[in-house]
């Protein structure tokens, strides 16, 4: 019989929606305080995928970070409650004008955490959801057939193998 065994921690990342440098510069401050040092930052990518984010303004662009402190992956779900409540803070008129999304990565994979149910998606707790956006297959990360189509833009792709690399050097030293 298998023993339950506790996997190392995760390297939490954030994903910012916006089209607001200024909305932009505070979420991150927020998420700063509350997570520690910043490792890695993406440049902004244009995002037109869906209108399903057009309330948050036009000319949307989204950003990642992450954090140097490791994650227990069970928080994702506290931190995805906390995220939720950093956008009603920037609430204009009733409408976001950022959406944050966070998520963890690991050597295999990258899970993204969400409030909504879907086939492909786990419950973690507190009523939020993971969905495993990539696997690690043949030195690089593979989307799966419900990846959202930004995240199979190369930019995102570049992110998330750098961001890898980091991560496997931290877990490397302990």
């Amino acid at each position: 019989m298998a023993q339950p065994t506790i996997p190392p921690k995760a390297k939490l990342f954030i994903g910012l929606l916006t089209a607001r440098d200024d909305v932009l510069f505070h979420a991150i401050n927020i998420l700063q305080k509350k997570y520690g040092t910043i490792d890695l930052q993406s440049d902004p990518v244009p995002f037109s995928h869906t209108d399903y984010y057009s309330t948050i303004g036009k000319n949307l662009y989204k950003v990642f970070i992450s954090f140097e402190k490791l994650i227990n992956r069970e928080d994702i779900a506290k931190i995805k409650l906390f995220t939720n409540k950093v956008e009603q803070k920037f609430l204009h008129n009733g409408n976001r004008t950022i959406n944050i999304d966070p998520g963890y990565l690991t050597l295999s994979n990258v899970f993204l955490a969400s409030c909504k149910d879907y086939f492909h998606r786990v419950y973690v707790g507190k009523g939020v959801y993971v969905e495993n956006e990539y696997r690690y297959v043949a030195k690089h990360y593979q989307p799966w057939e419900w990846t959202y189509p930004d995240y199979r833009k190369k930019e995102y792709l570049k992110f998330f193998e750098t961001l890898r690399s980091i991560y496997y050097e931290q877990i490397k030293q302990r």
